[in-house]
């Protein structure tokens, strides 16, 4: 089963105006996600202050040692002006080596951790936007440094503002990949503590999408399988991460792509999928296919939509693998997810040629387990749409062949109406080609049609397969000679 790293990071930089700087942090988190496909990256994501006026937001924050070292002064002596102190210094704080600077001075944490936990609201949200800073570090020992802080965090999940809610799980979210810390969350209670945190504001789209980024940051942990999952299959966050999987617009893309992800990373770790199943999970992500590919085939593709469709592909994908095939039908709903699976496939062929692989992977899947899904991509008259696609690489074609191959395997009437659909033709082409899986796919096939019909056979003599098959034979080695030769002498030239 293939599995996936996601990237999920917002960021501003001084000097941009404030629409400009929408515009970068939308195009810099549009090339992080599109990075969590290809490569596994470090996850962290950085918020903004968003009461900061621009001249805030513009101004040098590389403020160095000497700036975090007189803060900190200051901070040590009460008064009305500690909120402002705070300010300047998570702005500070932006400074990696200002991070390093902070977590050498005496007390620093157990200052900042006093002022988190005191009775002054704004001290406490100010002093939270610093411990956020120091956990977007990129140096390990600062994560560490902030675990004081980790109990704290997690016990102001069920409360406080939804801006302080949605800050401490961000916080959470970049400290918890380090190993020490994640061992000590998971202590503490990360994963009950997520579990009501969602449940408790299962309304609010920015607490929602805050715990699917968390939660998805535990759940890409090595030993997630072992330790992390079985804790989250025994909570409610199952069943309410699938409620966020909806068509519904209104509910925005950001919530649903969190939450797919990390019912991504449950079902690529695990070998039985009965819980995730028996919750509804396949007709929740095959249903959501279905409006996604319809929406894609009337050319209505929203910004970002390929980030929810890749997780979802992958969830129904491996969700299948544990399906009973007496209890398919029930947990996909209807046929029109093959519908939405060719809509993909066509959609993305050419701009994102690795999203229609995996629209491939999917089909390939179903059809592997399902005769009636396999007549729906004929009587729909899918199966031209298909055959086209074979000429393509990378990996597509192989797999639209085995969805072919899967569709004749099921019933010989099955081969007569794909070799009435041009078939035929397509793999007198396809076994001309250099690529060795394609050729040997291809004879599989081809075996196929001709055994289930001499119609079919004589057809596939009349378009030239005798003689494609016998340079076959003569230019190749192996199994792929010995398929040829058992086709030309007991199918074709007895």
């Amino acid at each position: 089963m293939w599995r996936l790293n996601k990237v999920h990071h917002k960021a501003g930089r001084p000097g941009d105006s404030v629409e400009e700087l929408k515009l970068k942090r939308r195009e810099h988190e549009k090339a992080l996600r599109q990075a969590r496909r290809d490569r596994q990256l470090v996850s962290k994501r950085l918020l903004l202050n968003d009461d900061e006026d621009q001249s805030e937001v513009t101004m040098d924050t590389n403020s160095g040692e000497q700036d975090v070292v007189a803060v900190l002064q200051k901070l040590h002596h009460s008064g009305p002006e500690r909120d402002t102190h705070l300010k300047a210094l998570s702005k500070a704080l932006r400074d990696p080596s200002a991070q390093l600077t902070f977590i050498k001075q005496e007390n620093s944490m157990h200052l900042l951790v006093g002022l988190l936990t005191g009775s002054d609201a704004t001290c406490r949200l100010q002093a939270v936007r610093c411990l956020h800073e120091l956990s977007h570090s990129p140096h390990t020992s600062v994560a560490s440094a902030c675990l004081p802080a980790s109990p704290y965090l997690l016990t102001y999940l069920s409360g406080q503002s939804t801006k302080f809610t949605e800050l401490c799980l961000y916080t959470l979210g970049n400290l918890c990949p380090e190993s020490i810390v994640k061992e000590k969350l998971l202590a503490q209670g990360i994963v009950p503590a997520l579990a009501s945190c969602l449940e408790n504001q299962r309304h609010n789209l920015a607490v929602v999408e805050a715990v699917g980024f968390t939660l998805s940051q535990l759940l890409q942990a090595n030993d997630a399988a072992e330790k992390i999952i079985p804790m989250v299959l025994a909570s409610s966050l199952p069943s309410h991460l699938l409620s966020v999987l909806t068509p519904d617009p209104k509910f925005g893309l950001g919530p649903a792509i969190e939450c797919a992800w990390c019912i991504h990373y449950l079902t690529c770790s695990m070998k039985d999928h009965k819980v995730l199943l028996a919750q509804g999970a396949l007709l929740q992500c095959s249903s959501l296919l279905v409006s996604l590919g319809g929406a894609v085939a009337e050319g209505n593709k929203e910004e970002g939509m390929e980030l929810l469709i890749c997780p979802l592909l992958r969830c129904v994908g491996n969700l299948l693998s544990s399906c009973p095939l007496t209890d398919l039908s029930a947990q996909m709903g209807d046929v029109r997810i093959v519908v939405a699976l060719c809509a993909l496939l066509q959609a993305f062929l050419l701009t994102q040629p690795a999203l229609a692989r995996e629209s491939a992977w999917v089909l390939n899947n179903l059809t592997a387990h399902s005769r009636a899904l396999c007549s729906a991509l004929l009587t729909l008259n899918l199966v031209p749409g298909l055959i086209q696609l074979l000429p393509f690489s990378q990996g597509i074609n192989t797999m639209i062949l085995r969805v072919l191959a899967n569709i004749a395997h099921n019933k010989k009437d099955f081969c007569v109406h794909l070799a009435h659909r041009g078939l035929l033709s397509a793999l007198c082409a396809t076994l001309k080609m250099a690529d060795q899986e394609m050729v040997t796919l291809s004879m599989d096939v081809i075996f196929m049609l001709v055994v289930s019909s001499p119609q079919v056979a004589e057809e596939f003599v009349k378009q030239g397969g005798l003689s494609l098959l016998e340079a076959t034979q003569y230019n190749s080695e192996g199994e792929i000679r010995q398929r040829a030769t058992h086709l030309l002498e007991h199918h074709l030239l007895s």
